[in-house]
Order: structure tokens, then C-alpha cells, then sequence
């Protein structure tokens, strides 16, 4: 979970206004896609954009957080940082530094069901990209100084970036390991420090063998290139690099919540309480899936939001709501089970069970009344505002993610063109019926922070 941005301020200004010409368009929205595979396995996606004299690499291994071994929790993550510790032609962090002498940002980051990797480059600076990326996929430089070394950088990023920092973890991190069931979506994500030390170098050198093989990766090139010679290039650093038979993946089905869930985490550092809720979404692609993104817009999403208006402009509660579909990326970049989260921070005066009350009471609302025409115009829109920023997001990132996940997940990259006509589908019928089934009150899971301060003694030795 590195980001590392230098840029110049031409290229930025530059893709700003290829991004809103982009949004001029008003219907028929259309991604150039191009599909192929490599005789190793290798999945391969071309979008060409030619706005812009730039391109974006992306290396995407269906490997991520919530499938990695037990006993070696934040394996995954750990892996992502063992990337840039040098490949077979590149030595330690020199992957960092071609892509910023030449003008580039580059980023990595370990989500639910995959690790990744970008960058986004001069387009004349391509065939060096694809041979860095290459390079690192035929070996990394595994020694147990480079191990023992992102040991300690990740533990303490653990360090820094939850267990040191109020609602450190909350909700992203924490409501898994209460919402669900299965040990591969509920356990720590980010890794017990025991386990992290625990990893040995053999266990890095056969984790890279098993996952980062071509066969279990796409490859995604968006922007300014020539299709036949980029094609012949990727053909050229990446066919030779041999598969590797896959072990059957782990069972991360979740089962079906049928009594509602309620937690309280004490946070030393915490100022004031916080309140999250979260739902068992439907599954991926299905009409009811769609649904929830409508139910999103209608009752999360933006100042015209429902839980907004009631637990902001109404009751005055708390100044903003935040939440949605996968809280580690985006409704689509998943595979698998997953949870519709929101979550509010209140002042000590307002009691969690008053909270509670009002998001019961909004969530009941769309599931006794269908929802109007023009609430679900009005959603529709908003979807389709919030589509193009996902596309668009990061001058071609947006874009490349899209496609890497559609063709990692479901072995076809050009559904970034079906998802409009999937909403426009969506009927008030469908959302009430989605909502009676998957907004139910035993599929609900609450979970509330307090400051240590606030909990009474009882309390603090339930919890500990």
C-alpha cells in the first residue's frame, strides 16, 4: 500500500482536459477493448486512448488478502513490498527510480483478491516499462536481508497505520472480522506481527513461484500506443516466462446471515464514538448486485442521500456519512463475498441505539415503499456521474483497474461497457426486493468505537 506520485504539471493539465472531453459524452459511452491470451497464460488487455501521449502498465495477480495462507496473516501485503526489493536486471528500489527519471508515477497496493501493480509513463517509454515489469515477474532478488528488512517496514506500517492511530483500523479493516464467518474473509487482513515474523524465506520464495506466475496474472496497457508493435512487445519480454500449475483456491464463500451482529472496540486514542453498519452484499453481477449500486446512490452516496438527510440535516447526529460498496476500492474491483458498509462519527451526547434507530428507520423505507421515478432517475444519474470518475480516475488507472478485474474475474474486460445498460435495468420493483431481502435486519452487523474514557468499568472487562 505504497503511493509514490512525482509529476509534471504539462502532463497533468493535459490529461484534465482529455478527461473532460471524455465526460462530454452523454450516451454510448465506449471503452476500446482488445482481449488476448498468451500461450503461458497471461491475460492480456489493450484500451487505446490517444488524448494524451501517455500509457498506463498495470500487472494484476489474482492473489490478495483475504485468500493468503493461514498462519501467515498479511502475507499478501507483505508480498506487495517484496516487489520492489529487486528482479533479476534491477537492483533494490532501481524499479522505483526508472519509472521517476523518466517522468512517470507508479503505484502498488494489496486489496481483497488481488495485488497489483501500475504505472503511468511517457508513451514513448513503454517497451522499457513492459521489460521492467517483465523482469520482475521471471524472479525477484529473494534474500533474507530483504526479507527480514520489509518484515520490519511492514510491521511498523501496521504500527503507524492502526494500532498508533485512532479508529486505526475502523471500518475497513475491523468490520470484516466481525460481519463474516468464513476465516479467509474475517481474519486481520493487514497481519498479526506474530505471523509476519513467523514468514520464512522459503515461504516467500515458493508464495512468488506459486502466484506470480503469468497464468495467474493480466497484464492492462491503456493509452497512447500502436496496438500490432506493443502486441510483438509483449510477446517478446513476457511469453517466455513459464506457468506454473495452480492450487485450487480457497473456499471464501460466506454463508447467509440470518441473526444480526453488534460490536463495541474501546480506542485509547479515540476522541469521540463512532458507528458503523454494514450488510452481506448480493452477489457479483447478478440484478440484485446492480441494485445495491442504486440502493447505494439512494441512500449513502452525496449530500441528497438519504441517511445524509436524516442523520445530518434531520437530527444533526453528526456532520457526514460515509460508506459503500467495498471500502477497499470500488463495487466491481472484487471477487467474491463482500459487505455494504456506512459509518458516522458522533459526539458523546448521542447514543449509539439513537443512531441505530435513524438508519433503521431510513433502511425500512425502501423496503416497505418502492422508490419513486424520480428518486431513481435522480440515482441513476449519480451512478453514472460517479461510473465515469471510476473510469477516468488517475489519468488512465481508473480505466486499467476496470478492465484487469473484468478480465481477471470474469475472463471478459469489455463488461466496463455493458455496466450502464445493467443499471438501466434497475426497476423499483427490483430495488424493493433487493432491499427486503439483502437490507433485512438479520443481515445487519453494528459495530461502534468508543473512546476507553467513556466506557464504564463493566465494560472495559467485557472487552478485554
Amino acid at each position: 500500500m505504497r503511493t509514490i506520485l512525482p509529476w509534471v504539471l504539462l502532463v497533468v493539465l493535459t490529461l484534465l482536459f482529455s478527461a473532460c472531453q471524455g465526460n462530454k459524452e452523454t450516451a454510448g459511452y465506449n471503452v476500446p477493448v482488445k482481449y488476448y491470451k498468451l500461450d503461458n497464460g497471461l491475460k492480456v488487455v489493450l484500451s487505446h486512448d490517444a488524448t494524451a501521449p501517455i500509457v498506463t502498465v498495470a500487472v494484476y495477480y489474482n492473489i490478495g488478502l483475504r485468500i493468503e495462507p493461514r498462519n501467515r496473516t498479511g502475507f499478501a501485503h507483505l508480498f506487495e513490498h517484496m516487489m520492489f526489493q529487486g528482479s533479476q536486471n534491477l537492483g533494490k528500489m532501481e524499479f522505483i527510480r526508472l519509472i521517476q527519471k523518466n517522468g512517470g508515477v507508479l503505484n502498488g497496493s494489496t486489496r481483497f483478491d488481488f495485488t497489483n501493480y501500475f504505472q503511468i509513463v511517457p508513451a514513448h517509454k513503454l517497451e522499457t516499462i513492459l521489460w521492467a515489469e517483465a523482469d520482475r515477474m521471471k524472479g525477484l532478488d529473494i534474500t533474507e536481508a530483504n526479507l527480514k528488512n520489509q518484515q520490519e517496514v511492514v510491521k511498523n506500517e501496521v504500527k503507524v497505520n492502526v494500532m498508533n492511530q485512532p479508529y486505526g483500523g475502523f471500518p475497513w479493516l475491523d468490520m470484516p472480522q466481525h460481519a463474516n464467518s468464513n476465516w479467509y474473509n474475517a481474519h486481520n487482513f493487514y497481519g498479526e506481527l506474530d505471523d509476519l515474523d513467523a514468514a520464512t524465506l522459503e515461504d516467500v520464495k515458493t508464495f512468488f513461484k506459486t502466484y506470480y506466475a503469468p497464468n495467474n496474472a493480466v497484464l492492462v496497457v491503456v493509452g497512447d500506443f500502436d496496438d500490432e508493435s506493443t502486441k510483438e512487445l509483449i510477446k517478446k519480454y513476457f511469453e517466455g516466462i513459464p506457468s506454473v500449475k495452480q492450487p485450487k483456491k480457497p473456499d471464501i464463500n460466506e454463508p447467509r446471515q440470518e441473526v444480526a451482529k453488534r460490536a463495541t472496540q474501546p480506542d485509547s486514542l479515540a476522541t469521540r464514538p463512532a458507528f458503523a453498519f454494514a450488510y452481506h452484499m448480493p452477489g457479483r453481477n447478478t440484478p440484485e448486485f446492480y441494485a445495491m449500486a442504486v440502493l447505494d446512490q439512494i441512500l449513502l452516496q452525496g449530500e441528497d442521500g438519504m441517511l445524509y438527510e436524516a442523520l445530518v440535516k434531520n437530527k444533526g447526529m453528526t456532520n457526514s456519512v460515509s460508506g459503500g460498496i467495498n471500502l477497499l476500492g470500488n463495487m466491481f474491483d472484487y471477487s467474491g463475498p463482500m459487505l455494504w458498509t456506512g459509518y458516522l462519527f458522533h459526539d458523546a451526547q448521542t447514543s449509539d441505539d439513537a443512531v441505530k434507530a435513524v438508519v433503521d428507520s431510513v433502511i425500512e423505507q425502501v423496503r416497505s415503499t418502492p422508490v419513486d421515478k424520480a428518486t431513481l432517475d435522480r440515482a441513476m444519474v449519480k451512478f453514472r456521474s460517479s461510473f465515469y470518475d471510476m473510469v477516468n480516475d488517475q489519468f488512465g488507472f481508473g480505466r486499467a483497474n476496470l478492465l484487469a478485474c473484468f478480465a481477471l474475474f470474469d475472463d471478459d474486460p469489455s463488461r466496463i461497457n455493458n455496466i450502464e445498460a445493467e443499471i438501466r435495468n434497475v426497476t423499483p420493483e427490483l430495488l424493493q426486493r433487493t432491499a427486503q431481502d439483502y437490507l433485512r435486519p438479520t443481515n445487519q452487523t453494528v459495530l461502534t468505537v468508543k473512546p476507553t474514557q467513556m466506557l464504564s468499568k463493566e465494560e472495559q472487562q467485557h472487552e478485554n
